[in-house]
C-alpha cells in the first residue's frame, strides 16, 4: 500500500519537474520546506487515520468532512475536490509538454511544440481510461523504484564529490526556511504529498485497517519528507548554497538534468528523460482515473447529474472521461492559441487555486477530526487526537495564509490575476454550499449520506 500510494505521487516528477521552481523562487531553505511539509502532514495524519478507523465509508475528504459538519458541508467539499484535482491534473500538461519535448531533443533530435505533445497525451489518458487501463500497483513500484534510484545515484555522487565547495547545513536554519520566498512555495511543497490520504481508500482491501492504514500512510509521508528533503538537499550543495537559487533561474527544468549530467554522467540523463516521461504520464492516468471515479460514484448516488454516471463496454465512466479530456484539450490549446508559457502560466496559475483548494479540504478535514472526536467521549486518546488536529488545521490555515500572501513571488503575476486565482476557491467552495442546500431541498435523502456512517454507501474517490 505505501509503495503504491508514493508510486502515484510521482516523485521523479515532484523532483527533477517541479522542485526548480521551488529552488528558483526560495533557494537554500526549501529542502527544509519539504521537512516541515512533512512533519505538518504527519501531526494531521494522526487524526485523518484515527477517524478513518472509525468511519467505514470509502472515500476522499469530503467523507469526513460531512460526516462531522453535515451533508451540505460534505457536498460543497466533494466539489472544491472535484474542481481542485481538475486544476492539477490538468495545469501538470504544460509540465509533461515540456518535458517530454526536451526528452524527444535529447533522445532523438527531434523537435515538436509542446502543446502538440500534451494535446496527444490528453488524447492518450483518454483512450486508455476509457479502456479501463490503470497503472497497476506492481507497474508503480516498478517505476517508483526506478525513479528514486536514479535521483539517489546522483545525491550519492554529489556528496561523494563535496558538492560545488563542501557541504553544509543552511539549508536548515530557521531563517532560511522562513522567508518570503520559501513561504512562497510552501503550497509547492506540500502538493509534492498530494494524495497521501489515498491510503484510507484501501481499508477494503485490508484485513485490520485500523492499524495498517496509519502505518502505511506515516511510511509514505515519512519516506516522501526525507526523500524529498535530501535530494534537494544535494542539488543545493550541487551548486552552492549561495548560488542555488540563481542556478535555479537560470536553468528552470534543466536544473536536475545538468546536475546529473555534471555528477553522474550523460547515461543517467538520457535515463531521467525517460523515466520522467513515463512518470509524468503514469501520473496523469491515475489522476484521471481518480477523477473521473470521484465524479462517477457522485453521480450514482444522485448527487451529481446521472449522466456522469454511464459507462461504457469496458465498464469505465465513459462520460465523465470525455467530459474531463475535453475540459483538458480546451485549456491546453487555448493556453497555445494565446502563446502563453506552459511552465510559468499552464502548470504554476492553473496548478495554484488547485493546491491551494487542496490544502484547504485538508485543513477542514483536520477540523472535522476535532469536531468528531470532541463527540466521542469514551475515544482512546481522545485528548491527544482532538490536540493534534487543532494544531494541524492551525498549521494548514497557517500555510494557506503564507501561500496567498507571498502568492506574486511564486506566480510573477500583477495583483489582479493573483486575486483571481485565489478568489476560484472560496467561489467554489460557496457554489458547493448554494448546491448542496438546493439539494437538501430537493432530494433531502441524497444530500444526507453525506452525513451518514453506513458501509453499504460508498462515494469512490
Amino acid at each position: 500500500m505505501t509503495a503504491t500510494v508514493v508510486s502515484a505521487a510521482a516523485p521523479l516528477t515532484a523532483m527533477a519537474g517541479v522542485a526548480p521552481i521551488a529552488l528558483a523562487i526560495g533557494g537554500v531553505g526549501v529542502p527544509g520546506a519539504y521537512l516541515l511539509a512533512g512533519v505538518v502532514l504527519s501531526v494531521f495524519a494522526i487524526g485523518f487515520t484515527a477517524m478513518a478507523a472509525q468511519i467505514r465509508r470509502t472515500g476522499g475528504f469530503f467523507v469526513y468532512i460531512g460526516h462531522a459538519f453535515g451533508g451540505t458541508a460534505g457536498f460543497a467539499a466533494a466539489v472544491l475536490a472535484i474542481v481542485s484535482y481538475n486544476l492539477l491534473q490538468i495545469g501538470v500538461y504544460g509540465l509533461f509538454g515540456i518535458q517530454t519535448q526536451a526528452a524527444l531533443d535529447d533522445l532523438f533530435g527531434v523537435t515538436a511544440p509542446w502543446w502538440v505533445i500534451s494535446a496527444i497525451a490528453v488524447v492518450a489518458v483518454f483512450i486508455l481510461g476509457a479502456l479501463g487501463i490503470d497503472v497497476g500497483a506492481k507497474v508503480l513500484v516498478v517505476l517508483i523504484t526506478l525513479e528514486s534510484a536514479i535521483l539517489v545515484i546522483m545525491g550519492l555522487a554529489i556528496i561523494a564529490q563535496g558538492g560545488a565547495g563542501g557541504l553544509g547545513g543552511a539549508s536548515f536554519e530557521p531563517g532560511n526556511i522562513f522567508n518570503s520566498g520559501v513561504l512562497a512555495v510552501l503550497g509547492i511543497c506540500f502538493a509534492a504529498f498530494m494524495g497521501f490520504e489515498s491510503t484510507a481508500l484501501y481499508r477494503a482491501e485490508t484485513r485490520d485497517p485500523a492499524r495498517t492504514i496509519p502505518r502505511a500512510t506515516y511510511a509514505a509521508v515519512g519516506f516522501m519528507a526525507l526523500f524529498f528533503c535530501f535530494i534537494t538537499w544535494t542539488v543545493v550543495q550541487a551548486f552552492g548554497e549561495a548560488d542555488i537559487q540563481a542556478a535555479g533561474g537560470e536553468m528552470g527544468p534543466r536544473l536536475f538534468f545538468v546536475t546529473m549530467d555534471q555528477y553522474v554522467g550523460a547515461w543517467a540523463v538520457h535515463a531521467m528523460y525517460v523515466l520522467i516521461v513515463t512518470s509524468v504520464y503514469a501520473s496523469q492516468l491515475a489522476f484521471h482515473n481518480a477523477i473521473n471515479r470521484y465524479v462517477f460514484g457522485m453521480a450514482e448516488s444522485g448527487i451529481l447529474a446521472r449522466v456522469f454516471a454511464r459507462t461504457n463496454r469496458a465498464g469505465s465512466p465513459g462520460f465523465a472521461g470525455g467530459v474531463q479530456s475535453l475540459l483538458a484539450l480546451a485549456v491546453v490549446l487555448s493556453f497555445a492559441a494565446l502563446g502563453l508559457d506552459p511552465l510559468q502560466d499552464l502548470l504554476i496559475k492553473v496548478n495554484t487555486p488547485g493546491v491551494i483548494g487542496i490544502i484547504v479540504l485538508q485543513m477542514l478535514a483536520a477540523a472535522a477530526a476535532v469536531a468528531f472526536f470532541v463527540r466521542r467521549r469514551g475515544m482512546p486518546r481522545r485528548g491527544f487526537l482532538i490536540s493534534t488536529s487543532v494544531a494541524a488545521a492551525g498549521v494548514m490555515a497557517w500555510v494557506i495564509y503564507e501561500v496567498v500572501r507571498h502568492l506574486d513571488v511564486l506566480t510573477g503575476a500583477p495583483q489582479a490575476t493573483n486575486v483571481v486565482l485565489v478568489a476560484v476557491v472560496p467561489v467554489v467552495l460557496l457554489a458547493g454550499v448554494v448546491g448542496g442546500l438546493v439539494l437538501r431541498s430537493v432530494r433531502p435523502e441524497t444530500i444526507a449520506l453525506l452525513a451518514h456512517d453506513d458501509a453499504e454507501v460508498e462515494l469512490p474517490k
